[in-house]
């Protein structure tokens, strides 16, 4: 576990990584100079919770607790992956690391968690922090799971089957208000205070040169998440590009991109444009894929398909980068 910076990568893992990449049946079409497309998606998986077809959700029955979400995971068969709304060691999902469930499903050969929201959900009494720790943490494989007293949190995760370089991540603060929020389950909006967020970012070795990979879930405030994603827009600067942003933005159509290129540039380009939730009938768009550097040619198949988890759909892109 660090505090935001993490230059631990996977090199030693690529040869697993080819492995995988040369397996028969993945249905994938041929890149350019016969690379292989990187088939990168977005998923809020609202912590491995199923819903039924009225978008409600849907009690977990025994069995293993993992199952749901590393079946949704693994049909993806993705690529470079990012994850909103996983738990770490909560009791409502099995008191399991769902990051490390989700890498294990896609086969990752390096990722990361990070949290800025620490405590538990305790029935009764809703969210309860955790006071020991505060600001954000970054999690990697081998960090404490299952390990007595292990502090639960939520997050976002970045999976890669591609070597990562570096992994950096921005605290991206909460939004000084409460507002009336529609939640799974729940007939009238409940008014819901923001959380602490963060911005988390790999720095990866694509087929065709290195680039870097941000998983985002900002503030379902409106005006708050522009600002936050502003903010993401001027820290990746300092990092290589091009630039590929992966995440719930609860920003909808092309508001995303107008907010990232503003009123003078065009720089930024939709990888994949259909609605996302709510996961039974999908209506609007708050998951996104956007790049930088990008050309109508470099962009492959795209999807939104139904899973067996959550209120939202994953966004899929294959892109030949």
């Amino acid at each position: 576990m660090t505090d935001g910076t993490d230059e631990r990568g996977a090199r030693s893992s690529a040869g697993d990584q080819r492995t995988r990449r040369a397996a028969p049946g993945g249905g994938r079409s041929g890149g350019r100079r016969g690379t292989t497309p990187l088939r990168c998606a977005t998923f809020n998986v609202l912590h491995g919770t199923g819903t039924g077809d009225d978008g409600r959700p849907v009690a977990v029955g025994p069995g293993d607790p993992r199952a749901p979400l590393a079946t949704a995971v693994a049909d993806l068969d993705a690529d470079l992956l990012a994850l909103q709304e996983l738990d770490r060691f909560q009791e409502r999902s099995g008191c399991v690391d769902q990051a490390a469930v989700a890498a294990a499903a896609m086969r990752a050969v390096d990722w990361r968690y990070a949290s800025a929201v620490h405590g538990r959900t305790v029935p009764g009494q809703g969210w309860v922090p955790d006071p020991e720790v505060d600001g954000v943490r970054l999690y990697g494989p081998g960090d404490g799971a299952g390990d007595a007293g292990a502090v639960a949190s939520l997050g976002i995760a970045l999976l890669s089957r591609r070597p990562v370089r570096a992994w950096r991540t921005l605290p991206l603060p909460p939004a000084p208000v409460p507002l009336p929020l529609r939640v799974a389950g729940r007939a009238r909006p409940v008014l819901s205070r923001d959380q602490a967020r963060a911005a988390l970012a790999a720095v990866v070795e694509g087929e065709r040169g290195v680039f870097t990979a941000v998983a985002l879930h900002l503030s379902f405030v409106p005006g708050w998440n522009a600002r936050q994603l502003r903010a993401v827009r001027r820290w990746l600067d300092g990092l290589p590009r091009p630039w590929l942003l992966l995440g719930d933005l609860n920003l909808v159509g092309a508001l995303p991109r107008l907010v990232l290129d503003g009123p003078l540039r065009s720089e930024w380009a939709a990888l994949a444009r259909t609605p996302t939730y709510p996961a039974h009938r999908p209506a609007v768009q708050f998951d996104h894929l956007l790049a930088t550097g990008v050309t109508t040619a470099a962009v492959g198949a795209t999807g939104a398909p139904r899973t067996g988890i959550s209120d939202h759909r994953p966004l899929t892109a294959e892109l030949d980068w």
